[in-house]
């Protein structure tokens, strides 16, 4: 059993639907990052760092925090989603580390800036929502000739997903990255998807572009 420490976050649901995907059974704690649970002494001995997810793996004795390791140790404890070896495997690891040094962190910054503060600081709103169009154009032009992300749906794609479906909040409109757009559905109709993006509660569901 995997104990999961979660909320209803990009990251968090990297994890989610990863495990819903493996089909590890995994029992959910939320950690309500609205109300700071995120520091509470308990949850800072399991992530050092103060932020979800993070998993333990009682079975193993494994405790880990960053979402980008977690998947990799799902992935290599299901053997499922990551291939084994070979350039297939550095290509599934090349665009998560492309997700966790970039589409993540200025997504983030986009969402602080455009979503929760709009007006305080015009010039990090323009330079987030610029960044943001740039990365999207890079994913476009990936999926322009693959059906996922790095070939084989991966957990680059779980890792890049969840950030995609914030889409509104980045200003950003899915019509104008086609090869997006389809991926982002296609991805989006996967039971598995469905279910690990309501970890770990119940949202308004998943949101559909125009």
């Amino acid at each position: 059993m995997i104990d999961l420490y979660t909320w209803s976050t990009p990251n968090g649901r990297k994890v989610s639907i990863m495990l819903e995907e493996c089909g590890l059974p995994y029992e959910v704690f939320p950690v309500d990052i609205t109300n700071s649970e995120q520091h509470a002494p308990a949850f800072v001995h399991i992530s050092p760092n103060s932020k979800i997810p993070a998993i333990i793996d009682r079975e193993a004795g494994v405790s880990l925090m960053e979402s980008g390791a977690i998947l990799l140790y799902l992935a290599e404890k299901s053997g499922r989603f990551l291939p084994p070896e070979g350039p297939e495997r550095l290509r599934v690891i090349e665009w998560l580390m492309w997700q966790m040094g970039g589409f993540g962190p200025m997504l983030g910054q986009a969402h602080h800036f455009r979503h929760f503060n709009p007006g305080k600081a015009p010039y990090a709103e323009e330079r987030y929502a610029s960044e943001a169009k740039r990365l999207y154009s890079v994913l476009d032009r990936q999926l322009l000739e693959h059906q996922f992300v790095a070939g084989e749906y991966s957990i680059a794609d779980m890792s890049i997903w969840p950030w995609a479906s914030r889409f509104e909040w980045q200003g950003i409109n899915l019509a104008d990255y086609p090869n997006v757009r389809r991926w982002y559905l296609e991805v989006a109709a996967r039971p598995a998807v469905q279910r690990g993006y309501d970890v770990p509660s119940v949202t308004a569901g998943i949101p559909m572009p125009a």
